[in-house]
């Protein structure tokens, strides 16, 4: 038997082409017989970020799958990395997604929803979208979109998206997690190597997962569960090919005050969008004058954004939404001096302010960061005794904010495939059972996906028919109310 490697050396290996055929090999070997036997779980889950707290807890809130035993592995240090409870409202972490009407309904029903820390939540109820360079505008709000509403739903929605920080979700998550106990939790600890086991006198363990912890504990999952983020090794162990590209495009965050707490007040908020050609740039609304952003640019320019003095990149922000993509584009060939520049400029730009978001006063300091975006999508969500969550099974670009409400909703099918098998008396780890989460999961991930992509391809054009066709099709959707509710549903998971 070939000696075991630890699952960093695995993932180096994959790297090359030439040696796939020989990684996967060693990864799916049985393990070694060693004196120590493994501990058996029903459900072992490695990645403690919101997809896979979402299951845990979902499996623990049910009555049908809260005998199960469930172990959560997490590399970082969970107590460390939660929101302090009387966190400032003027500073906000950079990272923030926008959790769909869907989603927290699905923490409504595991009762995680109460945990939440209300005050650093923001609802919007508008959003503005328009083409950077015809400047066409669709606006997203209820109003306009009553005629289909009223007409088939009793009640009326006015909510479009929740803002929330990703470490107050994984917050809200463990304390309902706490409160329901029964998960063992290893954190912070690393998975060094998963195996499959033995066949042994007491149990056939041939089939199973075996984990071995940095802790020196050994696991074995009856179904192994991969929330592990993009470059998930349990998929690498389950043999799952992930397949897609870069864009070549890198997100700038950062986290905003604004001059005021917004053009619709504090009970309107609105969340603002415009398609550059060379990405969309987002300001979406946080509690009080506070905003968070999200720049999809070019690697180079991210740079150059990440370099500037704080003066310099806040007028770099409030020209991205003011001034013509010409005018962008010299701007980002400057090193330092926007503040004055763009002042010269936006005398000479006249525009609607209320169209446009309020201007940036200031800029948390050490909020501005950049991350490469890309799109990857795994052949298939399931195998034996393996299913995938979250970024582990996809990853999609961050423009129509889909990326952690795609996770809660994996997490919550993957719930009711577990709940569905152990009503039944189905094995939970074969691929039998975990048939139904594959086929209802896939196919909606694959067309958000594909969407995605497609409108970022079509704005990143700068010229030709193409500009005025788009530019066509956004103007004919703000005109029909009832075909903006139809995408408003599609959006916030009400479809």
């Amino acid at each position: 038997m070939p000696p075991r490697l630890p699952l960093g050396a695995h993932r180096a290996l994959s790297s090359s082409p030439s040696v796939v055929r020989v990684h996967l090999q060693l990864q799916r070997r049985s393990a070694s017989t060693s004196p120590a036997s493994p501990e058996i779980y029903d459900v072992v889950c490695v990645g403690g970020g919101p997809a896979g707290l979402s299951l845990l807890t979902g499996l623990r809130a049910s009555a049908i799958t809260s005998g199960l035993k469930v172990a959560l592995i997490e590399g970082q240090d969970l107590q460390k990395n939660k929101l302090h409870k009387d966190a400032s409202l003027e500073s906000f972490s950079n990272r923030c997604s926008s959790l769909t009407p869907a989603s927290v309904k699905n923490l409504q029903e595991i009762g995680a929803w109460s945990h939440v820390n209300a005050a650093r939540v923001q609802s919007y109820q508008e959003m503005q979208v328009w083409d950077g360079v015809s400047d066409a505008r669709i606006s997203f709000d209820w109003d306009s979109a009553r005629p289909l509403l009223s007409a088939r739903k009793p009640t009326q929605p006015t909510t479009i998206a929740y803002m929330i920080e990703n470490v107050n979700t994984t917050t809200t998550l463990l304390s309902r997690l706490s409160a329901l106990g029964g998960v063992d939790v290893f954190s912070p600890t690393k998975v060094e190597s998963i195996e499959l086991g033995n066949d042994t006198e007491k149990l056939d363990l041939s089939s199973w997962p075996i984990l071995t912890l940095s802790n020196g504990k050994k696991l074995a999952a009856r179904l192994l569960v991969g929330a592990d983020g993009a470059n998930s090794p349990v998929r690498t162990f389950a043999g799952i090919p992930s397949r897609g590209f870069d864009y070549n495009r890198h997100g700038v965050v950062a986290s905003l005050k604004l001059e005021g707490p917004g053009w619709g007040g504090p009970d309107h908020k609105i969340a603002y969008q415009r398609f550059l050609p060379s990405g969309p740039l987002a300001m979406l609304p946080m509690p009080g004058h506070m905003a968070t952003l999200v720049w999809s640019t070019t690697p180079e320019r991210a740079a150059t954004l990440k370099s500037l003095s704080s003066k310099d990149f806040i007028a770099m922000v409030n020209a991205g939404f003011r001034l013509s993509a010409t005018d962008l584009e010299y701007l980002h060939t400057m090193t330092s001096g926007q503040e004055k520049e763009v002042a010269w400029r936006e005398k000479h730009t006249p525009v609607n302010e209320r169209s446009i978001p309020m201007k940036v006063v200031d800029v948390q300091e050490g909020s501005v960061a950049s991350f490469p975006l890309k799109m990857r999508h795994a052949d298939i969500y399931t195998g034996e005794r393996v299913a995938l969550v979250g970024d582990a099974a996809h990853t999609i670009h961050p423009l129509a904010g889909q990326g952690l409400n795609q996770g809660q909703g994996d997490a919550a099918a993957l719930v009711r495939t577990i709940s569905h098998a152990v009503q039944t008396g189905q094995d939970i780890g074969s691929v039998l059972a975990l048939e139904s989460y594959n086929s209802e999961r896939y196919a909606e991930n694959n067309a958000m996906l594909g969407v995605c992509d497609k409108l970022h391809r079509l704005y990143s054009v700068e010229s030709g028919p193409i500009v005025g066709l788009r530019s066509l099709g956004l103007r004919a959707v703000n005109a029909m109310g009832p075909l903006k509710g139809f995408f408003m549903d599609r959006a916030a998971g009400r479809a």
